[in-house]
């Protein structure tokens, strides 16, 4: 599962990077400023925990007796990232509100940082 959670690392991070990119450069010309702000907030958030997935990664090398709580923590970032970012990507490009969808991403985000503190707590 290591090389997994590394791999996902590695291609949302990328996307961030894309996602901030097209931000910064293209969408200027036809997105209003709080449709920016939302894909500014996706991009940020999106390539935070996409770098969360490295420690993740890491620690199911090092502490094995841990991995369900690590692998938990690993697919919550994930999850955060397609329901807090993806939900914001989708409201940034097409406008629709999906703010519901959004807390439930950030609740995903804690609880992967609860369970990484938690694995590196009992290792």
């Amino acid at each position: 599962m290591e090389k997994t959670f590394f791999i996902l690392g590695c291609l949302l991070a990328a996307l961030s990077v894309a996602a901030g990119a097209f931000g910064a450069h293209i969408a200027t010309r036809f997105m209003t400023a709080e449709q920016i702000a939302w894909l500014e907030k996706a991009a940020r958030y999106n390539l935070y925990h996409a770098l969360a997935l490295f420690p993740v990664a890491w620690a199911l090398t090092r502490w094995v007796g841990q991995a369900g709580l690590l692998n938990t923590a690993g697919w919550c970032f994930v999850a955060g990232i397609l329901l807090f970012s993806g939900s914001l990507y989708i409201m940034s490009f097409s406008g629709l509100r999906l703010g519901w969808v959004t807390p439930i991403g950030g609740a995903a985000f804690l609880l992967g940082w609860i369970l990484l503190a938690t694995a590196a707590w009992r290792s």
